[in-house]
């Protein structure tokens, strides 16, 4: 999972003027390669080409030329986003205003319900049945905005709970089988009996922090969904009873507890799992690359993720990551669906994981790729997504919900405010935001 980028508000106000505009006309010959009788097919992506992910793309793309020489040609264009997620989304609320959006275009996953309500993306022509199901479920409902298949990930990501197996084993704890996770409260427990373990060797049970941006929210708004709980109603439009529903409550009481008992230190402390400092760490499923590369003395284990008490067996891990979307500029979509369906199938899904090391979106990309089937750690990380994997909220208004779940986060668990009153104020925020999707 990459950070998301917000809709800015040019882009959304001028989407109305895509029907009537017109992007620029590529003619045979003027780029090497498109040859005359082929449907021209313009694509941006968001990354720089010369990096791993970069060459995934570049490299999906030729194939795809190959394939379907003499009747396709895509033309691929990297559209770097800089630190603040800008560059590529500046690009894109630009050519919303003039018209120009390429006929293909990568959307950050969470992000797709926006696009979709504001007309930027068009739903993809009809997909069979046995086309749809190559794909991981939890791709298919990312990718979903009110019935519509509107983009399919070109990726796949999650989080995992990593644990030091040393560490557990010498606390006398055994980690549950996927299926059967620890309960909040059971985990609080096991929490509580690491405590004086970890204070002997100077670090905390848990390496968690609460940071601003994105990841707040995809790490732990699962606390809430395996509750039976949810951010936002199902068609995206309220807020209120589900932002400041029982369920935000009993999880944001769950962070508060793990502050005040000192499970977690307020402050991050840099590679307090990777020193051996902690039992336990929430992170992306890029951790266990980075611990098998440069922290190989760490004995590394993923156990289930912690559920709420009251979960029914239903989905709530963390997923998302960018997709492929048709922009509503496109006079092919058939041709715009062909390059989509391309670009996140299981060719391009294993080069993506041979390059870049970013999990595919596919089911036969991960059974064909031989490390999801021997390591364990992979292994489950794979199966989670597989079993219990639950996209971000599709709401129009994505971007004020994760920035107020954040904000709820620091105010509550680390600040000790309200928990109702934080709550009930960011269904008033969410909701200045909404009018302008509700009102008749």
């Amino acid at each position: 999972m990459k950070k998301g980028f917000a809709v800015a508000a040019s882009m959304l106000l001028a989407a109305g003027c895509l029907a009537g505009c017109q992007k620029k006309q590529v003619q045979p010959g003027d780029v090497a390669g498109f040859d005359p009788g082929e449907q021209y097919l313009s694509l941006w992506v968001h990354s720089i080409e010369d990096t791993e992910e970069g060459q995934a793309y570049r490299q999906s793309v030729d194939r795809f030329n190959e394939v379907y020489n003499g009747k396709y040609f895509a033309d691929i264009e990297f559209i770097p986003r800089n630190n603040s997620g800008g560059g590529y989304s500046d690009k894109v609320n630009a050519s919303v205003m003039s018209g120009g959006l390429p006929d293909v275009l990568t959307v950050d996953g969470p992000n797709v319900a926006a696009y979709a309500a504001n007309g930027i993306i068009q739903p993809l022509a009809e997909l069979t049945l046995e086309e749809r199901s190559i794909y991981l479920e939890s791709i298919l409902e990312q990718g979903t905005y009110q019935d519509k298949l509107y983009a399919l990930g070109v990726m796949e990501s999650s989080v995992g709970m990593y644990y030091n197996k040393d560490i557990l084993k010498k606390a006398g704890i055994e980690v549950p089988e996927a299926g059967n996770p620890w309960t909040r409260t059971e985990f609080l427990e096991i929490l509580e009996k690491l405590k004086p373990v970890m204070d002997e060797m100077g670090g905390y049970p848990l390496d968690m922090t609460f940071p601003v941006g994105e990841a707040s929210i995809y790490y732990y708004a699962p606390f809430v969904w395996s509750d039976g709980g949810d951010l936002v109603s199902e068609d995206g439009l309220c807020v209120d009873g589900f932002f400041n529903s029982d369920e935000m409550v009993k999880a944001m009481g769950f962070f508060r507890t793990m502050v005040e008992k000192k499970y977690m230190s307020e402050a991050p402390i840099e590679h307090l799992f990777e020193s051996g400092r902690a039992a336990f760490k929430f992170d992306g499923a890029w951790e266990v690359n980075t611990v098998y590369q440069n922290y190989p003395d760490i004995p590394l284990g993923v156990a289930p993720y912690v559920v709420g008490d009251d979960w029914d067996k239903g989905r709530y891990t963390p997923t998302g990551s960018w997709a492929y979307a048709a922009s509503s500029n496109t006079e092919n979509l058939e041709g715009a669906t062909e390059l989509v369906k391309w670009m996140s199938g299981v060719e391009s899904g294993i080069r993506i994981w041979e390059l870049s090391k970013t999990f595919p979106s596919t089911y036969e990309a991960f059974e064909q790729i031989d490390v999801f089937q021997t390591d364990e750690n992979y292994r489950m990380l794979y199966e989670q997504l597989k079993e219990y994997g639950h996209p971000r909220p599709k709401t129009p208004v994505y971007p004020q919900v994760s920035t107020s779940f954040q904000q709820a986060l620091e105010s509550i668990a680390l600040s000790g405010q309200d928990t109702k009153q934080v709550l009930d104020k960011s269904v008033e925020r969410i909701n200045a935001k909404l009018e302008r999707y509700t009102r008749k």
